[in-house]
């Protein structure tokens, strides 16, 4: 079949490798604009965005899919299907209807659990210890479309994010092939997705990822692995963002949350939150933790990634010491 690939990042990157492999044409890829990032704002190119140029493809890089020079581009690819996965923007009713067929995307979830933008990071913060792959028919109502196929995938408990996008790419990339060879053929049916189960996985944002110690180890434990790496988690040392790479949930100890309750060559451990039973009000330990953290690798603000211990070290941390 005759192909439009939309996507923006390395997990789409992944997905359009295995199309090239596969039996169908490519034929033009759509992609976001260049962009500048980082500190010295260098202008950067999307995954797809050079895979295309290294496969001799056409690529569009369009601001919006309203435009109706872009619409009428579209329509010259004379394409069978639009695969979607990971673009970044929301088809118009004009796009959709663009393709012989119809559009299919690829959503790391099973839907209709974790619809929008973030759903491999929400199933790790929710502590879910399965998620998985689904390629739906494309609607203008976001990630309602019918389902086509569905892959299942195990979470393991140390599994982070990245990790599991990376898996989940490999996963979604073979998904992808063989449903479109499916399609190919005629064998596939549409089924229609339960609404009423439907849960939303929203955008992240740079506050999720500050640390509240009064919340439980295990809470904390999975906040850090579903925000790696973006936007990350992070809390503050003597007035200075202290961000948290790694961690494990340590057997329970007493202190106030955010209070460091050991130091050794393995880290530090900090108290974190669940107070403790029984306790009466005017008990001051009522508000004491009985879970903790050991935290294994840090990067200091304007500093680079290093273990716990050698933090600890450098600055010379005590127990009693306090993140805030």
């Amino acid at each position: 079949m005759n192909i439009v690939f939309f996507g923006s990042d390395a997990f789409a990157a992944v997905h359009l490798e295995s199309l090239f492999k596969s039996r169908h044409k490519v034929a033009a890829c759509v992609t976001s604009p260049d962009a500048r990032q980082g500190r010295g704002m260098q202008l950067t190119f999307s995954p797809i965005k050079v895979l295309a140029a290294e496969h001799g493809i056409d690529y569009l890089q369009p601001e919006t899919l309203k435009d109706r020079l872009v619409i009428e581009r579209l329509k010259e690819f004379n394409a069978d299907i639009f695969a979607v996965v990971a673009y970044g923007k929301l088809l118009t009713a004009d796009v959709l209807s663009i393709p012989k067929l119809f559009c299919v995307n690829v959503h790391g979830s099973l839907l209709p659990k974790y619809r929008g933008a973030a759903p491999i990071n929400w199933a790790i913060l929710n502590a879910d210890k399965q998620t998985g792959v689904t390629v739906q028919k494309m609607v203008l109502g976001l990630d309602a479309g019918d389902i086509i196929a569905q892959a299942k995938m195990n979470i393991a408990p140390d599994m982070t994010a990245d990790v599991l996008r990376e898996a989940m790419a490999k996963t979604g990339a073979q998904l992808l092939v063989k449903t479109l060879n499916n399609i190919e053929e005629g064998k596939y049916t549409l089924t229609p997705q339960d609404h009423a189960q439907a849960t939303q996985a929203p955008k992240l944002t740079k506050a999720m990822g500050h640390i509240d110690w009064s919340k439980s180890a295990a809470v904390i434990y999975n906040q850090v692995r579903g925000l790696k790496p973006w936007p990350g988690t992070y809390t503050s040392f003597n007035g200075k963002i202290l961000k948290i790479l790694s961690v494990a949930v340590a057997p329970g100890a007493a202190g106030n949350p955010g209070t460091i309750v050991s130091v050794d060559k393995k880290g530090f451990m900090v108290a974190c939150g669940g107070t403790i039973a029984n306790m009466s009000r005017s008990d001051d330990s009522s508000h004491r933790s009985q879970g903790a953290l050991l935290i294994k690798e840090v990067q200091p603000e304007a500093g680079k990634p290093m273990t716990a211990a050698s933090f600890a070290a450098g600055h010379k941390i005590a127990i009693g010491a306090v993140l805030s």
